[in-house]
């Protein structure tokens, strides 16, 4: 059984940013309230690359990385949603779109630490 996938605060507010991201992108492409099953299936994907990226919870914007971590489809996907979503995002959730921007703006990210992943991190704690 695969364990729960859990996310630190840095983590956690980059995917609610993602789901943000595609529930805007699914009401007014797909007329569905709540993600559709294919955008509910990127989301968990979009899940689960976070739980696994190397820079863990030091992570930079996906724009700003240098590790390109998605499949060719959901990367498509994902750079579909977030220029639909993305200009809306000031007028919907004003304070997640400029904090976002701001991170963007920081440092280009160098080469990720060894073993810092969310998921590497859970493994040590599990096996101490």
């Amino acid at each position: 059984m695969t364990q729960p996938i859990i996310l630190g605060p840095r983590l956690t507010r980059e995917y609610d940013t993602m789901a943000l991201m595609v529930g805007l992108y699914c009401r007014d492409h797909h007329g569905s309230e709540s993600p559709c099953p294919e955008c509910s299936e990127f989301l968990e994907y979009a899940r689960m690359r976070l739980d696994r990226c190397p820079y863990g919870e030091d992570k930079p914007t996906c724009s700003r990385c240098p590790v390109h971590c998605y499949k060719p489809e959901p990367k498509a996907l994902a750079k579909t949603v977030m220029r639909y979503a993305g200009p809306r995002m000031i007028w919907r959730h004003p304070i997640i779109a400029i904090r976002h921007l701001l991170h963007e703006r920081g440092e280009m990210a160098g080469k990720p630490p060894r073993d810092m992943s969310n998921r590497r991190q859970r493994q040590k704690k599990d096996g101490e």
